[in-house]
């Protein structure tokens, strides 16, 4: 069968930043009509290619065509221009504006000799757009009141605004739930089927293999390997990826419970705008155990890490470590009363990106004696405390004293939960540990939350991503609304009955259960 053409080819791309090459004389083919799923690990360089053909960074050297043209995109608007659009991963959305006036924003349609914007063109056209490619978005509806599938469902009708035939998605499915990443598989599908071309940025190897047509490895800046997908398996991509063997099934031996460590009991917390984020609730967690909490985004998990870790208010209810209450404790109480967090955010609330790595390791301990003699620093203790560090926990950085921004997101989060397991602590909340990241990072991760449970100690895992919560809970807790509305094993039950649990279809089908 004749291949489809080329809509884009990338040759011999090659982007440099101080000390790295982000691109190595890179070869890429997107072709008419085709998912083609960019694949590698955190630092690999993906992102950076991507951002070339969107016009966001300058190649040093290379070429680009698009549809057969040779081209230079110097910035995002050439690239709209060309008929490129990008769905970025964190979106680009003004809460307080309705779908339609974020579609048009800048690119307004207009009445009266362009004094006016023509609202009623905008909607009819984000009404017929939606139709089209089965999006079923309402234009009307305000940003704030729609859920986060149906915002992506907006940052994709916004590149098809624009006039995109080529589009980028940039992990798109890190904030879905089940439902919503099969229906966005479907969205991306009926795309292709009207001629649109789809790049697609993912760590997940489920997803290529579910809905890519062609998958191009890269490691390292380079290109591994360029294959059909239907020629290829999990298995063999995750060894291309990051060049050795991957286990893709996690072995862990059956939980020895101890006694309740973290004891949780109707608690109330306020949220950021002033209604209760979490409504009356509890749970217990106990020693050598790993308790999952699913949850749609939102849903009052962040409320609950700030509250259990000090960094927000209790409006009433009981937290209590070992016994003793530590509801409304500052964070260096809670700290060293045995609790450890890795951060849902690592940017926001990791790390401090404009510090060396070394600082980032004693962030939470520099106080502490063996870091601090009379009041000053003892930068020689805290330099060897960081290369240990580095060294246990494979962080890959040139020098302690890089700078934590430089480091990929995968050797990030390897650093914050070196800084963390450190400690030694009693209870490990691990929020969102491996958004974003690899396989090889993942399995990397996941080995140390299971080596913590081993030891007895407890980890609460909070997580967006279903086949984490399944694959390393004991027990799974589900979050709607502030309270936990369900609790399963995860041998009895799977990523569908969960994703209904989270979005609390049970009760609303007329089972709800009596209060």
């Amino acid at each position: 069968m004749e291949q489809a053409k080329a809509v884009v080819e990338m040759r011999n791309v090659t982007k440099r930043f101080p000390g790295i090459v982000a691109n190595d004389h890179v070869n890429f083919t997107l072709r008419k009509g085709e998912i083609h799923a960019l694949l590698g690990e955190n630092g690999a360089g993906k992102s950076t290619l991507m951002n070339v053909l969107f016009g966001l960074y300058q190649p040093e050297e290379g070429e680009i065509y698009v549809n057969g043209q040779s081209v230079v995109i110097d910035g995002p608007n050439k690239a709209i221009k060309l008929g490129i659009g990008m769905v970025h991963q964190h979106f680009k959305l003004v809460h307080p504006f309705t779908v339609t006036e974020n579609i048009i924003l800048g690119s307004e349609p207009r009445k009266w000799m362009g004094l006016a914007v023509d609202k009623k063109r905008a909607y009819e056209k984000v009404e017929e757009l939606s139709r089209q490619y089965g999006l079923n978005v309402d234009p009307f509806a305000k940003i704030d009141e729609i859920s986060v599938g149906m915002q992506q469902r907006v940052e994709i009708l916004k590149t098809l605004y624009r006039g995109a035939d080529i589009l980028i998605f940039d992990e798109p499915t890190a904030v879905l739930t089940p439902q919503e990443i099969s229906e966005l598989l479907v969205i991306m599908r009926n795309l292709v089927n009207q001629g649109k071309s789809i790049v697609l940025i993912t760590h997940k190897l489920k997803e290529i293999m579910a809905i890519a047509d062609s998958v191009t490895i890269v490691r390292r800046g380079k290109v591994i390997d360029s294959l059909p997908v239907a020629g290829t398996n999990p298995s063999q991509l995750a060894e291309k990826m990051v060049g050795r063997e991957v286990s893709l099934k996690l072995d862990k031996k059956d939980a020895v419970l101890g006694e309740p460590i973290l004891e949780v009991e109707g608690l109330v917390v306020k949220g950021r705008q002033g209604l209760n984020a979490l409504n009356g609730t509890s749970f217990a967690l106990r020693r050598g155990e790993i308790l999952g909490i699913a949850g749609v985004e939102g849903n009052g998990q962040s409320e609950l890490i700030e509250a259990l870790t000090g960094l927000r208010g209790v409006s009433s209810g009981t937290i209590k470590m070992a016994g003793a209450s530590i509801a409304g404790e500052k964070p260096r109480v809670v700290s060293e009363a045995g609790i450890s967090l890795i951060p849902e955010d690592r940017h926001k609330h990791g790390l401090v990106l404009d510090f060396p790595v070394r600082e980032n390791m004693v962030l939470e301990t520099y106080y502490q004696p063996q870091f601090n003699k009379k009041g000053f620093l003892d930068y020689k203790a805290i330099s060897h405390h960081a290369e240990r560090l580095v060294q246990d926990f494979d962080v890959r950085t040139p020098t302690i004293m890089t700078d934590a921004r430089a480091l990929s997101g995968g050797n990030q989060q390897k650093a914050i939960i070196a800084r963390e397991v450190d400690k030694n602590p009693d209870v490990l909340i691990a929020a969102q540990p491996t958004r974003g990241l690899d396989v090889g990072a993942i399995e990397f991760i996941h080995k140390r939350l299971v080596e913590q449970r081993n030891m007895g100690k407890a980890v609460l895992l909070v997580s967006y991503e279903l086949d984490e919560i399944l694959q390393l809970s004991d027990r799974i807790a589900v979050m709607y609304e502030g309270r936990i509305v369900g609790e399963v094993k995860p041998s009895e039950t799977n990523d569908q009955e969960l994703g209904l649990m989270m979005t609390d279809y049970k009760r609303t089908q007329g089972g709800s259960e009596s209060e």
